[in-house]
């Protein structure tokens, strides 16, 4: 790989966290200027870190990152941080400057462009849709003409229009691009190299080619490495069977006994350490508060049609065991539905009295981020359980001790996803009021989040962008709020 083709490289870089709790060991990796490449590995290997080693919010314990001719960087983050939900649309876009171009409004104009969001901008970003802010993520990191554009799960309620809009600018985009995703599909589409960061090992596997045949080679690659220890095991115990044969007989036998001991060590050296996958999350039930009657009932809702609000009368009622899937384009107002409905301050809509609403906000509204986890899960427990229990439902959402102490502003986003759901089950809900519940969620713990929501014994109101997701849980009504 010739040097100046190289923009980006680390060079046996250790980080480890105040804390002394490693996270990266001796990483050595380089990215071709134009690439683009996928951060793979499991939960907490790194990935995010590494991009804040990219952007210097990080610095090494050891070794060096190199940027080329000091380029330049910028991220498109995950969500919208909560202090900057209360700004305009301009006064957001402006903050990427440290002095204000005199065309900033051209400039955001054309940046809303390329991610083909359309929004007025003295708006409010916090008003804005998931899917709208997702774009204005990206359009944020864009206005800033990066030479090296970090993406962390940039599909995160997007609809699929702006899933295919992001893929065609992702193909076309001639700067260097390094994604953060656990959506394969999406990936597929453009991944021209994987580096691959392994939370046990703390080391990185590099890999040329796309998401898919990246993915075959390592499943093929742990094949060979599983097959490779079997054998090697037989031929140690088979070893250990002529050592304590031999080692009675005495004379040439005893030598003979202990070369093969030599060799049993040697062998033993020999295996190797086949990757291990993240840990799933454990199969639960979310008990169901079992309250009779009409639950919700929905008579009008808003859309959003031109950036107004429109009302639309609609007959939705909704009992024990219904479910409703909330659908349509970003921007309609799926989410401001929800979030009216469960403040009381729809006028179209009502939750029985004394009905416990377990609602799960896309951007974490619900979770206090200076609050601690266990604080966090006991203030939410149903009457009748007990600290123990409590501690066992949060284990099975991978939240164990060294997790309890901390601040939720210290958690992933997706251990923030998990300890959601574990607020769920101890809550016992008369109603599941979903938006966007897969977002942040590692791919395997899904089919299991689904088994749970679809055996809930109450009413569910969902809102989900990921098809396979919603496939998998039996809907009575859908309301599709772009046909109405």
């Amino acid at each position: 790989m010739p040097n100046d083709d190289v923009i980006l490289r680390f060079d046996n870089v250790i980080f480890e966290y105040e804390e002394r709790k490693p996270v990266l060991d001796e990483v050595s990796f380089g990215v071709r200027r134009g690439s683009k490449i996928t951060l793979m590995g499991q939960n907490g290997a790194g990935k995010s870190t590494i991009f804040k080693l990219i952007t210097g919010e990080y610095k090494p314990t050891e070794g060096q990152v190199f940027i080329t001719d000091s380029a330049s960087i910028a991220t498109a983050s995950q969500m919208v941080a909560k202090a900057d939900l209360g700004l305009s649309v301009e006064e957001y876009f402006s903050k990427a400057f440290l002095e204000v171009p005199g065309n900033i409004k051209s400039q955001i104009n054309k940046v809303l462009n390329a991610v083909n969001l359309t929004v007025p901008i003295d708006r409010k970003v916090g008003d804005l849709s998931g899917g709208q802010q997702a774009r204005i993520l990206l359009a944020y990191a864009l206005i800033q003409n990066p030479d090296i554009l970090l993406l962390d799960e940039p599909t995160n309620n997007l609809d699929k229009a702006g899933i295919d809009h992001l893929v065609q600018f992702l193909v076309m985009y001639d700067k260097t691009v390094m994604v953060i995703s656990h959506d394969a599909d999406f990936l597929n589409c453009f991944t021209e190299g994987v580096v691959y960061l392994d939370v046990f090992t703390k080391k990185i596997e590099t890999y040329v080619g796309d998401y898919y045949s990246v993915c075959e080679e390592i499943n093929l690659r742990i094949e060979r490495e599983i097959k490779k220890n079997a054998q090697l095991e037989k031929e140690i115990l088979d070893n250990k069977e002529k050592v304590n044969f031999f080692a009675n007989k005495g004379g040439k036998m005893r030598k003979l006994a202990s070369k093969l001991k030599e060799e049993i060590t040697e062998l033993e050296e020999n295996k190797v350490a086949v990757r291990r996958e993240d840990k799933t999350i454990r199969g639960f039930t979310i008990p169901s508060q079992g309250i009779v009657g009409d639950v919700v009932k929905i008579n009008s809702v808003k859309i959003i049609h031109n950036h107004e609000p429109i009302d639309k009368e609609v007959n939705i009622v909704l009992r024990q065991r219904d479910r409703l899937l909330i659908s349509g384009p970003n921007g309609i107002g799926k989410s401001t539905l929800l979030r009216a409905l469960v403040s009381g301050a729809s006028e179209g809509a009502v939750i029985l009295k004394d009905t416990r609403v377990g609602y799960y906000s896309q951007d974490f509204a619900t979770l206090d981020y200076n609050q601690m986890v266990i604080d966090s899960l006991q203030s939410v427990m149903a009457d009748g359980l007990d600290l123990q229990e409590m501690r066992s439902v949060a284990a099975g959402f991978l939240i164990t001790g060294e997790l309890m102490g901390l601040k939720i502003g210290s958690l992933s986003e997706g251990q923030k996803g998990l300890l959601s759901f574990a607020r769920l089950v101890l809550m016992q809900p008369g109603l599941l009021v979903l938006d966007e519940p897969t977002n942040h969620i590692n791919f395997r713990h899904i089919p299991i989040i689904a088994q749970a929501i679809n055996e809930f014994d109450g009413a569910i109101i969902l809102i989900s962008h990921m098809p396979d997701f919603v496939k998998k849980i039996k809907f009575g009504t859908e309301l599709d709020l772009g046909n109405l």
